[in-house]
């Protein structure tokens, strides 16, 4: 299940790439954070700016 756009969770950080960090979804689901490198593991609150329900993936930044 996708969150809803401006949605704000509190989410654990599942992987980085060059790009961002994916952080988990309490339903499950995994978001990027662009642009932010976080520590895997950590946990950080987020807010939902886009949802791509076809491709099933959101876009987060930082609340």
């Amino acid at each position: 299940m996708l969150p809803n756009v401006g949605d704000v969770f509190s989410g654990k950080v599942v992987s980085t790439v060059p790009f961002g960090s994916f952080i988990e979804h309490p339903a499950g689901a995994h978001g990027l954070l662009h642009g932010r490198q976080a520590e895997v593991g950590s946990s950080v609150q987020v807010k939902v700016l886009a949802v791509d329900a076809e491709q099933q993936r959101f876009s987060l930044e930082l609340a």
